[in-house]
């Protein structure tokens, strides 16, 4: 696999965003790696009570305790555990909602039970979280929602049915949310990266490497990196610190926003 072609700009390794969240809690799903790890560890920084959700307990458990947050370990694609995201465990002050997890293939062979999976995942398990912390962020009269949606969310690409239809979908969510918490000072909204330097997006090099026949060091230059203007991975703090920016009091006009950090892809 090729470099990275263009280094990332300083701001995307420092924090550029006075926040202070002492005494609230952030819950982030998905918080064990990537964007969800770089956004716990932000929030944590800025004075937050972080809970770490993520597929394996024990990695949400020592990833948890770097910062002095709580691991907890949930499969959101089990509908069994789906029915106990109302557990007082899961209510939060700041909801990051960011599990997802990808699969490339022409909808004529995409499995169906996969398909199902990612909806589960990437909207039912939203709605489930959101649903349960909302009468705690009405109570306190503040809240803050942040959906980790994508490019993919604003626009489709081929063979990536079950993802593109999970992010618009959470997309949809996002913006009755931000309707309905208005007058009671919950803010709702989604940010829409393109390509990012994570765990997921290595193995969709894989992936797409197969599907279109190409080496793995070619899927960066000649498909990710097409579309943006930017031609450049973006960095797991880059989405961290506009996440933060999202908490802060300057930020409490903006609601139900879809916040493009795509490198120009959705320009043209």
């Amino acid at each position: 696999m090729s470099e990275n072609p263009v280094p990332p700009p300083s701001a995307a390794t420092g924090r550029v965003v006075d926040v202070d969240l002492s005494g609230k809690t952030a819950l982030v799903t998905g918080g064990a790696s990537g964007i969800g790890l770089a956004c716990a560890q932000r929030l944590a920084a800025a004075g937050a009570s972080v809970v770490v959700v993520d597929l394996h307990e024990e990695t949400a458990r020592e990833v948890a305790a770097v910062f002095g947050g709580t691991g907890i370990g949930a499969d959101l694609s089990d509908p069994a555990t789906l029915a106990t995201l109302d557990d007082d465990r899961f209510r939060a002050d700041i909801l990051v909602n960011n599990a997802g997890f990808q699969r490339v293939s022409p909808v004529e062979e995409f499995d169906p039970d996969v398909f199902v999976a990612i909806q589960r995942v990437m909207v039912e398990a939203p709605f489930r979280l959101i649903r349960a912390s909302l009468p705690r962020m009405y109570a306190a009269g503040w809240g803050r929602v942040v959906n980790i949606s994508s490019v993919h969310g604003l626009v489709a690409s081929p063979f990536k049915s079950a993802y593109v239809t999970a992010k618009h979908g959470l997309e949809g969510l996002s913006k009755v949310v931000a309707l309905e918490g208005a007058a009671k000072g919950v803010t709702s909204n989604c940010l829409n990266p393109a390509y990012v330097r994570t765990p997921l997006v290595e193995k969709q090099i894989a992936d797409q490497a197969r599907t279109h026949g190409i080496g793995e060091d070619e899927v960066i230059e000649k498909i990710m990196l097409v579309r943006p203007a930017i031609k450049r991975l973006l960095e797991p703090a880059e989405v961290a610190e506009y996440a933060a920016f999202l908490c802060t009091d300057v930020a409490a006009s903006i609601t139900g926003v879809s916040h493009p950090m795509d490198g120009g892809w959705t320009a043209s």
